[in-house]
């Protein structure tokens, strides 16, 4: 443990305003928990703030919460016209509500109007709400898709999109400015601001806007069972009006639909992990339902379960659903006359190569972007204001897409609805998604894709992946398993190097980041980068391949070609 951290945990065990309860808390720390709570100050990560609650400066607490809320508001007042507004939502982890009233609390008397919900709302919601109130900004308290023990705090700019590398600079440099989050005095402004809650008109105008993102609204519902589930968070009542609406026969997973921040009913309240989907599974196989759908706590993602040829319920990546959804809505669309040239497809570019096969095959511009949906949205407003294509479609392998931009970040309840809609068109033609997957390798390929996470924490876990990333950048891997390298992508360099001729391209257009990517000869890509939301180091691995069981061997293989390479156990 070094002299900081040292520091760091007695200034709180010594410092008077902390409680009884969490100084017990302190004290009872090993040295291990003690290193991570305090080597160093929780940082803005690609999704904001985000990490377990408890004491200490690497932790999500009543005062780190308050020197990013302060931060946040100075940079409001510095970067808006008065008077400043900011909309704030949450979700149903521990201490979200106590967060949401601290942080209007703090913003009101530093002068700055305030707009809450009467209770939670999903992430999409509060990116509406910005626009729709004509905010200065927004913040929204969520942990998304983490355990139970972790918070967060993103903050949002004007147009509802998380704040960009560029803003959040601007925000980290006035945070650094504010000193002892134990000690820091809030700043008041001349007037103080009002607090409002927001009205169901947000709810309704929301609501409808979503029903529009359907392109073939009247298929025959008639024999067609959804299962759905929030995970306990905060879609189930937007989920359920728009399922009513739009005619789906759809049956709650009731174990899971209260707002619950010990997740109770689940074993994962994450989309991506297989163990969220027990439940579900449990009612769609009593009731026969053709598909399983769920949001994640905050209601910016969507996984999905579809129901096989032998009656097995089949889970779908984020990659996945994605591409059948991207060439539903090209194809139809395109069927309907609409002329899709001035039109433009964002995803990121951890995402499965397919998507670029899918709309170099219609002719659609694609672009694609780091990891962070505020990008995407930040893309939205820059063509907006700047001419160039229009939105047609965003997403991430993260299970997080937006079909139309009213909202400036991940949606899932457009991405729930439109889902629906394209696996109740494939059972009128008597195809199961799982088989309209394999389709598409048909024209385009067999790509599969897998995510493997490895965790690091506390100081030595940081520096261990930081030595992982060092290894990679400055040792790039030039073949694996007799795969050969053609390219490397150096994401903090930005650059782009040619093995084979030794050429090397800027990569424009993009920030930089820490990541780096390995494209093979045959098409397969690896890319490898620390989470911005939790610590750990992630591993993206694409292969293709003649079959999707063979390439789903392959990306395996080259996972553990990898680990054994840069010495992980």
């Amino acid at each position: 443990m070094d002299k900081l951290t040292l520091e760091n945990y007695n200034r709180w065990l010594n410092s008077s305003v902390i409680s009884d309860e969490d100084k017990a808390s302190l004290k009872k720390m090993s040295d291990n928990e003690i290193d991570d709570a305090f080597f160093k100050n929780i940082q803005f990560g690609t999704a904001g703030m985000r990490g377990i609650l408890g004491p200490g400066t690497n932790r999500m607490n009543i005062y780190t919460i308050k020197k990013a809320c302060v931060g946040f508001g100075l940079y409001l007042l510095k970067h808006y016209a008065a008077p400043q507004s900011c909309a704030i939502s949450h979700d149903n982890r521990f201490m979200s509500r106590e967060f949401t009233l601290e942080c209007a609390d703090i913003l009101n008397k530093m002068g700055i109007n305030t707009y809450i919900f009467d209770s939670l709302r999903p992430t999409p919601e509060l990116s509406y709400a910005v626009r729709y109130k004509k905010c200065s900004g927004g913040i929204m308290i969520t942990a998304s898709h983490n355990p139970k023990e972790d918070n967060g705090f993103k903050v949002y700019d004007e147009e509802g999109c998380q704040l960009v590398p560029s803003k959040i600079k601007d925000l980290i440099d006035i945070i650094g400015t504010l000193g002892d989050e134990l000690t820091l005095e809030v700043p008041e402004g001349k007037t103080k601001g009002t607090n409002i809650v927001l009205g169901k008109d947000v709810d309704d105008t929301y609501v409808e806007l979503c029903k529009g993102v359907q392109i073939n609204p009247d298929l025959d519902k008639s024999h067609f069972k959804i299962v759905y589930t929030p995970n306990h968070g905060t879609s189930y009542v937007n989920a359920m009006r728009v399922f009513k609406d739009c005619g789906y026969d759809v049956h709650p997973v009731l174990s899971q639909c209260n707002p619950d921040p010990a997740f109770s009913g689940t074993l994962s309240p994450n989309p991506e992990n297989k163990d969220s989907y027990i439940e579900p599974i449990k009612l769609a196989k009593k009731i026969d339902a053709d598909l399983i759908c769920m949001t994640d706590p905050d209601g910016d993602r969507v996984g999905l379960a579809c129901k096989n040829k032998a009656g097995e319920y089949v889970l779908l990546t984020g990659n996945e659903s994605a591409a059948i959804l991207l060439d539903y809505i090209i194809s139809e669309k395109l069927k309907k006359g609409i002329n899709l040239d001035d039109s433009v497809v964002y995803n990121t570019v951890v995402s499965s190569s397919l998507g670029q096969a899918i709309c170099k095959h219609y002719n659609v511009k694609i672009e694609s972007f780091l990891t962070g949906f505020k990008y995407i949205g930040d893309r939205i407003h820059y063509y907006e204001v700047n001419g160039g294509p229009k939105f047609l479609f965003g997403y991430e392998e993260s299970y997080g897409c937006l079909i139309k931009d009213f909202v400036r970040d991940k949606d899932g309840i457009q991405a729930i609805l439109l889902y629906c809609e394209m696996a109740l068109f494939y059972k009128l033609k008597g195809i199961t998604l799982d088989e309209a997957y394999k389709n598409l390798g048909k024209t385009y390929g067999n790509y599969k894709s897998k995510l493997y996470n490895i965790y690091f924490k506390g100081s030595e876990g940081q520096e261990e992946m930081k030595k992982i990333m060092e290894e990679l950048e400055e040792n790039p891997i030039t073949e694996l398993n007799g795969n050969k390298v053609k390219y490397v992508e150096d994401y903090f360099k930005l650059t782009r190097k040619d093995l084979d001729t030794g050429k090397v391209e800027n990569i424009p257009n993009l920030p930089i980041g820490d990541l780096i990517k390995f494209i093979f000869e045959d098409g397969s890509n690896i890319s490898v980068r620390p989470s911005g939301t939790e610590p750990k180091c992630k591993f993206y691995v694409e292969m293709v391949d003649a079959s999707l069981d063979v390439a789903g061997t392959r990306c395996d293989e080259a996972y553990a070609s990898l680990k054994k390479i840069l010495n992980i156990k």
